[in-house]
């Protein structure tokens, strides 16, 4: 579940830190621009980012093209204000002016309609009951254009659930991902973010994540019940080498029985 970035961090910063570890817009650009322009036959311009934190995405996506815009919503003012300082700042006045970050809740938050709308990080898992889920699956879908895409990222396999722990090595730090308790009854799972570094010191439950996991299945009713008006699945392939994801998603109807498998689903307004 982690995926490195190459940048240096000085200091023990956790949103730096988690850019690092987790994140890499750039991939997720291409593959969005990828899977759109297979499906409509042209390139989206428009982007919203729910559950946005520091905004990485948007920052990356208005780089990508000067016609390009994004919204990032999260109901978070601190990782927003984080972006602010540090993604945003970087950018040029040109591309800086093409981001909106809105402090609010993305069942609710409105804005022009867009050619695409994610929600990365598993960040939606925090819906626990299929009504919420549900409410906001058609609020996602009003979000976009009549030629609009809905993009979701998972992760499952029998490694999911259960409790666990998994160390990625990032040079000047180590990043910790523990599941800590999962309740095989109402398949909630809560997780943390733990950074370690060269000196013994620790950033322990530097991010916390109390989750229901959802099955592929699950949600692709679910969006078909919110008036999408199909799905498709993109499944990771495997490098035989190390036998680990190798980042490189196509479409699929069957999977292999993977033990640790991360996917996105797409939904066709």
């Amino acid at each position: 579940m982690a995926r490195a970035r190459s940048r240096q961090v000085r200091r023990p910063d956790k949103y730096a830190l988690y850019q690092r570890a987790v994140q890499v817009p750039e991939s997720d650009v291409r593959f969005l621009r990828r899977i759109f322009r297979q499906q409509f036959g042209r390139d989206p311009r428009t982007l919203r980012e729910d559950f946005c934190g520091a905004a990485a995405l948007c920052c990356e996506w208005v780089q990508a093209h000067r016609e390009n815009r994004a919204f990032g919503i999260d109901l978070d003012s601190e990782p927003l204000a984080w972006g602010r300082e540090h993604n945003l700042a970087a950018l040029s006045d040109d591309a800086r002016h093409r981001v909106r970050l809105i402090e609010g809740d993305v069942r609710t938050a409105s804005h022009a309609p867009v050619d695409l709308t994610v929600a990365f990080n598993f960040s939606y898992f925090l819906f626990k009951e299929r009504a919420e889920l549900l409410r906001y699956f058609r609020k996602a879908r009003r979000t976009l254009r009549r030629e609009g895409m809905f993009v979701l990222d998972i992760f499952g396999g029998h490694e999911a659930y259960r409790t666990m722990e998994e160390t990625t090595e990032h040079g000047d730090f180590t990043y910790r991902w523990e599941q800590a308790r999962y309740d095989p009854i109402s398949q909630e799972l809560l997780c943390h973010i733990h950074f370690e570094f060269p000196d013994g010191s620790r950033m322990q439950r530097a991010f916390t994540y109390d989750w229901r996991l959802w099955s592929i299945r699950e949600l692709r009713e679910l969006l078909e019940e919110a008036g999408f008006a199909k799905t498709e699945v993109f499944w990771e392939g495997t490098d035989t080498s190390t036998w680990e994801g190798n980042g490189i998603f196509t479409r699929r109807e069957r999977a292999p029985d993977d033990p640790a498998f991360i996917a996105y689903l797409a939904a066709i307004r």
